[in-house]
């Protein structure tokens, strides 16, 4: 039983709470989206909560003013509560529940399989195939045995099986074949066979008597750093019967993969922490859609999951401490599939859980899941796939011949590291124009609340209209020319007001500072360098390219005219860019229902050829040199310098 009750204002979300909960991990429990980029050290300040009622104690004060300390305020992971509590947040947290880039991940509608199937690529790649997934269920008739047909049971029922599914090598597990005798007989000969695969091995699991009609589940999970997404799927008809999403529970133990990597290492019981806290989020969705479909847990029959490298080793219990260390190498790349209960998930105990297989230590099985779906590696066409996060992973090739790299973009377009910086939530700005020297700024919010802070898509935004309206320089330096009350001193170098304090629904102005300006540009200079070092490994130029697929929730809200003004993204036709959504997860389905699938799975990771960027010179020669907006080299921004 908790010790205490904690109750959020506004709002009717409630949670209970230990005496050595902090109010952090109180907030991951309820899926309120209040982060801490620290990894819950007291340092960014970013979780600061107002206690309306009731007592906590607080370990450390860390950014937060003696006003603030005054009026109430606290850190939430350095408060642990001595009473009952009523907790106020900013309403747009309350309402917005998980951030909108989970929204675009986990929805269906931000792409249409016509978009993305093309002729050219992939028509026909799955359409009109029988569904084979790694869990089945059939109904069969056996012939009785009799003085000229005396085989055993099992081998009478293995044969059936071979003749309904064209699958002859078979296992079964002891349990069956102990009730195998009875449940043939009574039923007649007439029975519903369960078989499971586990990398082509299949194994019956279960045989009922007579023709049962119970429908059976898989899930495909998308096991995101910042979020976990999952989807309920018929695995009679293919059909995606519940999509839910929320924030990967290890966020309390940082924002990035190589917090999350330390803390493993270094705290007591850290790996298993990680991996109760990632299993847990998966667990809560799956009971949401279980709730909401009206069907049993036990009713999941398998689950297929694409994470980055890191991602996966902490979700199976594997010591990632390596893959942030040199030569960067991590356990495996390839995992062996395992059962529900051995992964600690909330499903069907002997359902079998698939974690697809990874290319190396910073590009794992979520990008082999976009480069299937996607199809690129079906097709003659000169693909570039880029899924931008903390960890930039990008994927150059075709049918032919695939090569891979990522560099660490570092989560400054998640709003991490700058003041008023946050992910794509209620109350973000997510567009947003600037007129000449500040003359006025107009703006949008997700969800058309007062704005409490900027997001990835309006960090572009940002910088492109400041570098337009003369703002900022190339070099991001904030210049002299603008007469403006927006742009003042902050005491720690320039800033600019995008909101004033009567606007913004966070009780302050909303700025950009200098130092901040950057901070991205550092971002943006590391996915662009990582771009010409893949390019040029391989020896092909811009104009070689033949599509941009951009993936995952980051990519769908930018505009790409802006992301290639300062210097991001390639300037090539814009028709050539193309946004999938959530590849990782529409991978992973795809695995779930299609044995082929399964097959070209582990045959694209063992073809994708991985560089390393941090080996000699080239990458860090390509960073100083996209360091600038947009580039040092304008002759690769014709359409800029045009501009």
């Amino acid at each position: 039983m908790p010790d205490f009750l904690v109750r959020f204002f506004p709002g009717e979300k409630q949670a209970g709470a230990s005496v050595d909960e902090s109010l952090y991990q109180v907030f991951i429990k309820t899926g309120l989206p209040v982060d801490a980029s620290c990894g819950g050290k007291g340092n960014c300040g970013r979780c600061k909560i107002k206690i309306r009622e009731g007592k906590v104690k607080s370990l450390k004060q860390g950014t937060l003013t003696d006003e603030e300390v005054e009026r109430g305020y606290v850190l939430a992971c350095q408060s642990f509560p001595r009473s009952d509590l009523v907790v106020e947040v900013a309403e747009a947290l309350i309402a917005g529940g998980i951030d909108r880039a989970a929204e675009d991940m986990i929805s269906e509608e931000c792409l249409s399989d016509e978009n993305l199937w093309e002729s050219s690529d992939n028509a026909g790649l799955f359409e009109g195939n029988a569904l084979t997934p790694l869990y089945v269920k059939f109904y069969l008739e056996l012939p009785k045995p009799d003085e000229n047909d005396a085989e055993d049971d099992l081998g009478r029922l293995e044969r059936g099986v071979c003749k309904k599914t064209g699958v002859c090598r078979l296992t079964t597990n002891l349990d069956v074949i102990r009730s195998l005798p009875a449940t043939l007989r009574s039923a007649d000969w007439k029975v519903t066979v369960s078989m499971s695969e586990i990398e082509n091995n299949f194994e019956i699991t279960g045989v009922e008597p007579g023709r049962t009609e119970r429908k059976y589940y898989g899930i495909a999970v998308d096991v995101g750093t910042t979020t976990v997404v999952v989807h309920l799927v018929d695995l009679e008809s293919g059909e995606t019967a519940g999509v839910k999403g929320a924030y990967n529970g290890q966020s309390v133990f940082g924002d990035d993969v190589i917090s999350r990597i330390v803390y493993a290492g270094d705290s007591p019981r850290g790996l298993e922490s990680l991996r109760n806290a990632v299993a847990g989020t998966i667990n809560s969705l799956v009971e949401e859609l279980v709730k909401e479909t009206k069907i049993e847990a036990e009713d999941i029959k398998a689950a297929v999951c694409a994470g980055n490298t890191t991602m996966t080793h902490l979700l199976l219990g594997v010591d990632p401490a390596n893959i942030r260390l040199e030569p960067y190498t991590p356990a495996a790349n390839r995992f062996p599939a395992i059962k529900a209960e051995e992964a600690g998930l909330k499903i069907f105990p002997g359902s079998p859980v698939l974690c697809l297989p990874g290319v190396a230590s910073y590009v794992g099985g979520d990008t082999t899941a976009g480069v299937l779906f996607t199809g690129m590696a079906f097709s003659d066409r000169l693909t570039l796939f880029i899924d931008v996060g903390t960890n930039g992973e990008m994927v150059l090739g075709n049918k032919d011949w695939l090569v891979s790299c990522a560099c660490s973009a570092g989560p400054a377009f998640e709003g991490v590291g700058l003041k008023y910086g946050m992910r794509a939530m209620n109350g973000a700005i997510d567009h947003i124009s600037i007129g000449g020297c500040g003359s006025g700024v107009s703006y949008t919010t997700i969800g058309s609340v007062p704005p409490l802070g900027i997001c990835g898509s309006g960090l572009i935004d940002c910088i492109a209209s400041m570098r337009k309206a003369g703002i900022i320089d190339r070099n991001g330096n904030f210049t002299k020319g603008c007469n403006t009350f927006r742009i003042r001193d902050s005491g720690e170098g320039k800033e600019f007001v995008l909101v004033g304090t009567g606007e913004a629904g966070c009780g302050s102005d909303i700025t950009i500072s200098e130092p901040e300006v950057k901070n991205l540009m550092r971002s943006k200079a590391a996915v662009f360098a990582g771009i010409r070092c893949i390019l040029k490994m391989v020896g092909v130029s811009f104009a070689d390219i033949d599509r941009v697929i951009i993936a995952g929730g980051f990519g769908r809200n930018i505009r790409i005219k802006d992301a290639v003004s300062i210097g991001l993204l390639p300037d090539i036709p814009l028709e050539k860019y193309k946004y999938v959504g959530n590849s990782a997860v529409k991978g992973a389905k795809t695995v779930l229902l299609h044995r082929q699938a399964r097959e070209w799975i582990d045959d694209i990771a063992g073809r994708i050829t991985y560089i390393e960027l941090s080996t000699g010179n080239d990458f860090m020669e390509e960073f100083i040199s996209a360091l600038f907006i947009p580039h040092t080299d304008l002759n690769l921004f014709p359409s800029v310098r045009g501009g």
